[in-house]
């Protein structure tokens, strides 16, 4: 292999990382105009298209595809080799790319920043928030996020939080106006607001568990006048009494216990494995990603479980 190819494989793959050579430019320090003549060279002496370029978006060719994804895992662990000369003298640093949803980053991790930052100050973070769990070290990310424990090859998974369930909820307003569900079927007499997914556009159906050991687990669809895919507003809907929503209890923990919002359904609530962090086995974990795995561990001990 030609030497001299590996600068601009590695801006390579922060062009398509960033999907723009303005933001690629701005991160690396260069120039956008010699960011876009390196590409081109690159491109030249390759034999091959990488990106499709418009003026006002880009894309991978399918080679362009290829070519990053045998890139990534490469360049993180020339990444990790160099951080690992600076943190001889003991103080971590580096960054940690963490692929999570919305609801883990507000629930896990936003929480905690302000800890680990005073702890380990070398190391930074970049949330990328997205719905699906992907290819962690093909997407350029270190660890995942994500509600369950599912493993692939090569990836560990770490639980984060303690086992939860979903709840059914709604404001005191709603159930004085429409009364209780006593069981779900009586969900159909029910204003509920829909989730949908952002990756899938599928609506969620809600979970639940027959009452007595050993329940069966069934899901059940629902309907209302409000969907969203956005389990912020979802909430502040339901505070509002606009409908019932489902979500994972610790999501809504704080208004369950001032009492504006009131779950129910509880007997028939389907419990879940709780939250993991997925990551690289320990045998390739650089320490950033596995001071940040400690710390979260240590913070889970002090998570109150149901």
């Amino acid at each position: 292999m030609n030497p001299s190819l590996l600068p601009s494989l590695a801006w390579f793959a922060r062009i398509a990382h960033h999907r723009s050579f303005t933001r690629a430019a701005a991160e690396m320090g260069v120039s956008r105009a010699a960011l876009s003549q390196n590409l081109k060279t690159l491109e030249r002496e390759l034999g091959t298209r990488l990106l499709y370029r418009t003026t006002r978006d880009m894309a991978l060719t399918e080679a362009g595809q290829r070519l990053l994804d045998s890139l990534q895992p490469a360049l993180r662990q020339i990444e990790y080799a160099l951080h690992g000369l600076g943190d001889a003298d003991g103080a971590v640093s580096g960054l940690v790319r963490i692929n999570t949803t919305r609801l883990a980053a507000r629930t896990l991790i936003e929480p905690q920043l302000a800890g680990f930052h005073a702890r380990h100050p070398g190391v930074r973070l970049e949330l990328v928030m997205a719905d699906a769990l992907s290819n962690i070290i093909a997407d350029g990310c270190d660890v995942g996020i994500r509600l369950g424990r599912s493993l692939a090859g090569h990836v560990v998974a770490v639980p984060l939080s303690p086992p939860v369930s979903m709840a059914v909820v709604g404001a005191p307003a709603y159930f004085a106006r429409h009364g209780v569900p006593d069981t779900p079927a009586d969900l159909a007499g029910h204003d509920c607001i829909n989730y949908r997914y952002p990756g899938t556009g599928a609506l969620h159906d809600w979970d639940f568990r027959e009452p007595g050991t050993g329940g069966r687990h069934f899901t059940q669809a629902v309907s209302g006048k409000l969907t969203t895919n956005d389990d912020e507003g979802m909430t502040r809907m339901a505070l509002q009494g606009l409908g019932l929503i489902q979500i994972v209890d610790i999501a809504v923990r704080r208004q369950l216990a001032d009492g504006s919002l009131v779950q129910v359904l509880r007997d028939w609530r389907h419990e879940d494995t709780g939250f993991y962090l997925y990551s690289p086995a320990r045998e390739h974990m650089p320490p950033a990603v596995r001071v940040l795995l400690d710390f979260l561990v240590e913070r889970r001990e002090t998570m109150p479980s149901r």
